[in-house]
């Protein structure tokens, strides 16, 4: 099955067919309204040819009567029209973005790790706004124009077979044009949504960087990359344009030519009496009836192959396997105790590239585990494994005894705490940041865990306290500030198992006394993992692990390992 059909598919599938009765119900609307608009031709040949030459006041004002009643179905009929069906898509364009939110949520680190933040932000944000064409009033005017089309073909033939013809041929060549120039369209919008996510996603990065950049003068080179960017794009819609151009242009040279055959044709059938006035005049609007939805559908149509092409990006997002598959994962963890084990456990990021080989250690319920060793040894990839943010290639890892790729995740990190060396904050205040894992929590247990990790030291010296607007990732504390916050955070959350990297990494002597303090309170009858490079965070570790090269070269206490030296 091609791509284009599984995608039309899907959004009959997923989006129009669940919402057929608002569909239907928007058809009869605009058919009530185009049949209204028909009226109009039709009295305007009564006009020329029974009033005016009868002076028939009486049927004047009949006419007249009629032409403003079908005036005022056409009116609120489009009214109605756009309140049902306009809303329904915006609505529609706001549920695809929960739903495509939550599915890229549910997703592997893995996934992150290969995908800019900026190019999921127009995947969610942009792909899914292409639907207000499928549920809005574009497809249904797609409909209402093809039947209003066909009314007014057959009441052309009626008032002139041969006239009509001529003008179906100009139409049948017009038709063909614009189907070749919408197949070539749409692989340029599904092109069109990769670039614009490239670049929202590098303008994201050099907006969260702008320190860095400036700190390096390199202003230039990313206004260099952004133009470039910005530079594939315009070609892209540019491709588009020249596109629809052709579409436009041909319908307005292969549709004059026919209004210009019109005229002579219909000229002579005047001059030789058998053609009335009103009939041509009735013939020349209902031509406009039947050719302005072709024009309109050309236009239409341009729009829902861009809407195609955004929920092909959209479909590929919601067919990912989450990484929290109930099929795969049903043991449910109701009481953890702690006890993590690595049985033979082997890693690699890409093939044939081990990080980690044939790792064997115990990590028993409430103990500390230090990991130590030169950058890229495989620390924080034994630790990514604990944490469930990695699968295994080989070996087993269990937690309580069971098979941690088999346990549901939810279950799992509900009683998971992190601490990262650049641990991300919100934008927002000091106590949202500290209360996210559990916006439930009460003051006091609020203040106990701000209090444990020494926070109140530097909040009761700001004006708002824990009230204090902190910037986007909390860009107004400084290193050791936004790590107390990270630990007061993983204290709230009164987890089980606690993995610290490089936890005491940005802290200056003093801060570091505070946070050893609270550290020690958070490791306190928990499983914790710690990445460290100083002694006084490892010293108290109940076993220490030095990986070199993804294997364990020494293990044993620090008192141990000191000894061996």
């Amino acid at each position: 099955m091609s791509e284009k059909n599984v995608s039309l598919k899907w959004a009959f599938k997923n989006i129009m067919w669940p919402r057929r009765r608002m569909l239907f119900l928007g058809l009869l609307l605009i058919i009530l309204s185009r049949a209204a608009s028909l009226i109009i031709p039709y009295t305007s040949k009564t006009l020329l040819d029974e009033v005016v030459p009868n002076k028939d006041l009486a049927l004047l004002q009949t006419i007249v009567i009629v032409v403003v009643i079908a005036i005022m179905i056409q009116s609120i009929g489009s009214f109605l029209l756009t309140r049902l069906l306009s809303v329904e898509a915006q609505y529609l364009i706001s549920q695809l973005r929960v739903q495509v939110q939550k599915k890229v949520l549910s997703l592997p680190i893995s996934f992150f790790d290969n995908t800019k933040s900026g190019a999921l932000v127009s995947r969610i944000m942009t792909d899914v706004e292409g639907v207000r064409n499928l549920i809005g009033t574009g497809l249904v005017q797609l409909f209402g124009g093809t039947i209003t089309a066909l009314a007014s073909l057959f009441i052309l033939i009626k008032i002139n077979a041969l006239m009509t013809f001529f003008v179906l041929v100009p139409v049948a060549i017009f038709a063909v044009i614009a189907l070749k120039a919408f197949g070539y369209i749409r692989p340029i919008f599904r092109v069109r949504g990769k670039i614009n996510a490239e670049v929202t996603g590098r303008l994201t990065e050099t907006l969260n960087g702008v320190r860095v950049i400036k700190g390096f003068n390199s202003e230039e080179q990313e206004n260099k990359i952004f133009e470039e960017g910005a530079g594939k794009l315009f070609k892209n819609v540019k491709k588009s344009l020249t596109s629809t151009a052709i579409i436009t242009s041909s319908s307005t040279l292969l549709l004059g030519i026919s209004s210009a055959g019109i005229m002579a044709i219909g000229g002579y059938f005047m001059v030789e009496g058998t053609m009335t006035q009103g009939d041509f005049l009735a013939f020349t609007l209902y031509l406009s009836f039947m050719v302005a939805p072709i024009v309109q559908m050309s236009n239409i149509g341009s729009q829902l192959t861009e809407a195609l092409a955004g929920l092909d990006r959209t479909q590929e997002i919601m067919n990912m396997s989450p990484e929290n598959i109930e099929e795969d994962r049903p043991i449910h963890l109701k009481e953890l105790k702690g006890d993590i084990q690595f049985k033979d456990v082997s890693f690699s990021y890409e093939e044939n590239k081990e990080v980690l080989k044939n790792i064997n250690f115990e990590a028993p319920a409430g103990s500390v585990t230090a990991l130590v060793g030169s950058s890229g040894s495989g620390k924080s990839t034994i630790a990514g494994l604990a944490a469930t943010f990695l699968n295994p290639n080989s070996g087993l890892i269990t937690i309580d005894g069971e098979d941690i790729t088999k346990v549901d995740l939810r279950s799992y990190r509900k009683n998971l705490g992190v601490v990262l060396q650049d641990d991300f904050l919100f934008e927002g205040t000091i106590r949202e940041n500290i209360v996210f894992p559990r916006p439930d929590s009460t003051e006091s247990e609020l203040l106990e865990a701000v209090k444990g990790a020494y926070v109140n030291e530097f909040t009761d010296q700001f004006e708002d306290g824990l009230e204090t607007v902190i910037g986007e990732r909390g860009v107004k504390l400084s290193g050791g500030q936004r790590q107390r916050v990270s630990i007061a955070r993983a204290l709230l959350a009164n987890p089980k198992v606690i993995l610290l990297d490089e936890a005491t990494s940005n802290l200056d002597t003093e801060s570091e006394s505070f946070i050893q303090k609270s550290l020690d309170k958070l490791m306190k009858n928990r499983t914790t993992f710690v990445i460290a490079h100083r002694l006084s965070t490892i010293r108290q570790a109940d076993q220490i692990l030095v990986i070199e090269n993804g294997q364990i070269a020494e293990r044993g206490t620090h008192d141990e390992l000191i000894a061996e030296e």
